[in-house]
């Protein structure tokens, strides 16, 4: 009885240390560890032992025999790595190295601002230094977990499992919150930095990017991370204005975020009727006239950013006749060989349902949007078709034609990738939307990990291996002495310095 990986890696390696086989790759040491989408298990190797499904702390191991019809094709998808990467030899799983000790011995105090994964995975690397006698972190919202909590689709339950990890760095005795806290404002980093010795911003890319076309800014138009937001009850997204009342929406973007705001707005509402959707939107969307989404793509399938466990998911709902799935692509434009390029050649073969009763995503390649339509609120989109032209260096770019058409619509979503802002008191590079940065260091004492710091790349677990490699830079500037002791004063000073109700308290998965 093999096991199989069924979703993108969280990158913690629980499952790959708990092997007695080493049968999971790529390991940590490998190339491609948490960098790839999910890590695999060789189905001729696995004893059928169990100990990687109780070590994975998301729940994404399951025994083949266990697998749902919608499922099956990750048995495949295990397969097809080991056909590519054999790992014949079975090399050792990489050695871990000794801890490292500092040269000082402390004790040293640190604050993470942010409490999204980066921020909590720098806490945990953090922490496995007795001489960092605390990590205190920061954050402006009264709840944890950042991404987790208000940017994963509120369906993707199993995703969402990360935040038992979360519970076990929270657990630390050496970890503190400090909710509700908003830096920058309610405290400034000079005064963090006369209380700590280093300070670390893991702050994300909260922006979305814009189209920079004509009508963008009509209501109707809307930030995919402001309608993703809405429906997980994020506090600041609560009275967006989301108009359900046209047949038809259009969200424009190829990637996972575009996907989730697509099966969100065709869902049976009864189907989110317990999961993280906020009640607020539930009602909405009970009542919503949406019957289709169209997904745009500027270039073709093979250029997608879709990820394969996201497209076995879509295929599953379609198989079990929840919605219909249409695929719109150039027949004359060359298929890829990739499993997510099979997969939409796949989704594209299935015959919709023709009865009018299913609701429909259509995943329209080859289109860009130019003009958002409508004199008071969005009525449409202008898209121009495009031809793909590939360079020299293989790259694939997609070139407007003289072909445009309008697609009637009354909510268009925007859903191409995220955008870092400025963060007071940091430098800021608008160019990339990052604060810049030496392998995470700013400047002695000042750090930074996540988004803000490599740009909105990668997925939950690339979060682990950057805020490795922010922490490397900061104990290396501790064993230097830089920067200077901060002041012989105790964090709590600025607690009662604000007089704002702060909380040390671990937060559990259902807080």
């Amino acid at each position: 009885m093999p096991y199989v990986v069924t979703q993108s890696c969280c990158a913690d390696a629980s499952c790959v240390v708990a092997c007695p086989v080493n049968c999971i790759h790529p390991a940590p040491g490998e190339p491609g560890f948490a960098e790839a989408e999910m890590v695999h298990i060789d189905q001729d190797a696995c004893v059928g032992c169990g100990a990687c499904v109780t070590a994975c702390p998301v729940g994404a191991i399951k025994a083949d025999t266990r697998l749902s019809t919608g499922e099956q094709p990750f048995v495949a998808l295990n397969a097809e790595y080991y056909e590519v990467f054999p790992h014949a030899d079975r090399a050792p799983v990489a050695v871990v190295p000794p801890q490292r000790r500092l040269t000082r011995p402390g004790p040293f105090q640190v604050a993470v601002i942010g409490a999204g994964p980066a921020g909590l995975y720098t806490a945990d690397e953090l922490l496995k230094h007795p001489e960092v006698a605390g990590v205190d972190v920061y954050e402006r919202l009264r709840t944890p977990y950042g991404l987790v909590r208000f940017g994963v689709a509120p369906d993707h339950t199993t995703t969402k499992q990360v935040s038992r990890l979360f519970a076990t760095i929270e657990r630390q005795p050496r970890f503190r919150y400090r909710l509700g806290v908003h830096v920058g404002r309610d405290v400034t980093l000079a005064e963090l930095r006369q209380r700590y010795d280093a300070v670390v911003y893991a702050v994300g890319a909260s922006a979305d990017r814009r189209l920079d076309i004509p009508g963008e800014d009509l209501p109707g138009s809307v930030a995919a991370t402001e309608l993703v937001g809405w429906y997980n009850g994020h506090p600041d997204r609560a009275a967006l204005e989301v108009p359900l009342d046209h047949e038809r929406a259009v969200v424009i973007g190829n990637g996972n975020v575009a996907l989730d705001v697509a099966r969100i707005l065709t869902a049976d509402p009864e189907t989110l009727v317990g999961t993280d959707l906020a009640a607020g939107p539930l009602g909405r969307l009970r009542t919503s006239a949406v019957r289709e989404v169209v997904v745009l793509g500027r270039r073709g399938p093979a250029q997608s950013a879709f990820t394969v466990p996201e497209l076995i998911g879509l295929s599953a709902l379609a198989d079990a006749g929840a919605i219909d799935v249409v695929i719109e692509a150039d027949p004359d434009e060359p298929a890829g060989t990739d499993t997510r390029s099979r997969l939409l050649a796949g989704l594209a073969r299935r015959t919709p349902s023709g009865d009018g009763q299913r609701r429909r995503i259509v995943l329209r390649f080859g289109h860009s949007p130019i003009e958002l339509l409508g004199e008071h609120r969005v009525e449409g989109v202008r898209v121009v078709r495009n031809r793909l032209e590939r360079a020299a260096d293989g790259s694939v770019r997609a070139v407007p034609t003289d072909e445009t058409s309008v697609i009637d619509a009354g909510l268009v979503v925007r859903s191409i990738g995220h955008r870092g802002l400025p963060v007071p008191d940091l430098p800021f590079d608008e160019a990339t939307g990052t604060v810049p940065n030496d392998a995470g260091r700013v400047e002695p004492g000042v750090y930074v990990v996540g988004w803000i710091k490599r740009g909105p790349v990668g997925f939950i677990g690339t979060n682990k291996t950057c805020a490795e490699e922010t922490v490397s830079s900061l104990l290396d500037d501790l064993d230097a002495g830089l920067p200077a002791p901060p002041a012989p004063a105790a964090a709590e000073e600025l607690d009662g310095h604000r007089g704002r109700d702060r909380r040390r308290a671990t937060v559990g998965a259902g807080s």
